[in-house]
């Protein structure tokens, strides 16, 4: 081929290639065919409590809970959300930080102890149920990594973070709440710690007499852990990866889920427990299946949005495990409360004013038999 040739091919083939990229932006970026059903919506002002019948817990985790609370709760109620995860903060430096910021007194409240008694207070009255997930959050690394040098630099660590655990377990107790989750993605430290957290759970139920989980994260943490049997759920944060594909269609999606639900059902029927998802979301961006925990500065900032791919991610979890007897249910991530229309536009994790909080409502909104 001569180098006129060569030119001329590579023009053509460099040309192609981006009136193909060029045609697939335009074709996902486009609003696929949806109608709303608004007859799945609740707008009784009460939860429907099917919890109470098959047991399923319907759940989402709520942020930003200022201003008029009564039209936020009814705002999740219309969406046939019937379990509220409650998420008080602690927070630490990095993952070597020598313990968690330290709370001076347990069992006194704070000005945002008593933003959440009233929420919870408020919730309950309306038929509602709660999970108080207290999160460990940091300015940078992430909890499941934490690294001491020492015993005793383990031991300074550990005991931080129990006096804020005591403390929201009292919290539970005072506020009747149904669901308390001891930790959420500590792997380090339960493979450090185990006898800490064996000790831990004992005073925990020394103040709080309610159901307990504890929140290990998807990549096999939930192997690690010993204390399964002392649980009433196996807490699963369930941001499995479904596809290596941007786009990709609700079987395979599907498809995506099925050496998971394996794994999932023999993890169950080791400890006699129920699976339940503490939390599970999808971003509205394409690429949301193949790594669904990705999220802030992390994400890609030429991530295109895809209202579609959220759907169809949240319908191939409905469809795959709903209805699996050892599956308990999900607390999805998030929803933010006063959130207007414009987030539609948005590439985030909440499914409000997209697509999917409809199939959220409508998968919801049913008794599973």
């Amino acid at each position: 081929m001569s180098d006129k040739n060569l030119s001329l091919y590579s023009f053509i083939l460099i040309f192609s290639t981006c009136i193909f990229l060029i045609i697939g932006s335009c074709r996902e970026a486009r609003p696929y065919e949806f109608v709303w059903d608004a007859s799945v919506e609740n707008h009784t002002g009460v939860s429907k409590d099917l919890y109470k019948y098959d047991g399923k817990h319907r759940g989402m985790t709520a942020f930003r809970w200022r201003g008029d609370i009564d039209t936020s709760i009814n705002d999740l109620l219309e969406n046939n959300i019937e379990w509220l995860s409650m998420v008080p903060y602690m927070y630490q430096e990095t993952e070597r930080t020598k313990q968690v910021r330290p709370r001076e007194e347990i069992g006194a409240w704070t000005r945002w102890d008593s933003l959440y008694i009233q929420v919870i207070d408020k919730v309950h009255a309306q038929g509602m149920h709660v999970m108080l997930k207290p999160h460990l959050w940091m300015r940078d690394g992430w909890r499941s990594n934490i690294t001491m040098d020492t015993d005793e630099e383990w031991d300074l660590w550990f005991d931080s973070y129990r006096r804020h655990v005591i403390h929201y377990a009292m919290m539970a107790q005072l506020l009747d709440v149904e669901l308390f989750c001891i930790g959420t993605e500590f792997n380090s430290s339960i493979l450090k710690q185990p006898d800490k957290w064996e000790d831990l759970i004992d005073e925990v139920k020394s103040v709080y007499d309610g159901q307990l989980t504890f929140a290990a994260n998807w990549d096999g943490e939930h192997h690690n852990v010993k204390f399964w049997d002392q649980m009433d759920y196996i807490g699963v944060q369930a941001y499995f990866p479904l596809s290596n594909k941007l786009s990709p269609t609700l079987p395979e999606l599907k498809r995506g889920w099925t050496k998971h639900k394996r794994m999932l059902k023999r993890l169950s029927k080791k400890y006699d427990k129920p699976i339940l998802f503490s939390e599970v979301g999808y971003r509205s961006d394409a690429s949301a299946a193949i790594e669904p925990w990705v999220w802030g500065e992390a994400l890609d900032s030429l991530a295109t949005q895809s209202q579609e791919t959220q759907n169809l991610a949240y319908e191939a979890l409905f469809q795959s495990l709903w209805e699996e007897d050892w599956f308990a249910g999900m607390y999805i991530w998030q929803w933010r409360n006063q959130a207007t229309e414009h987030i539609s536009n948005s590439i985030d994790f909440t499914p409000q004013f997209k697509q999917a909080q409809h199939t959220i409502a409508k998968w919801y909104g049913v008794e599973v038999k």
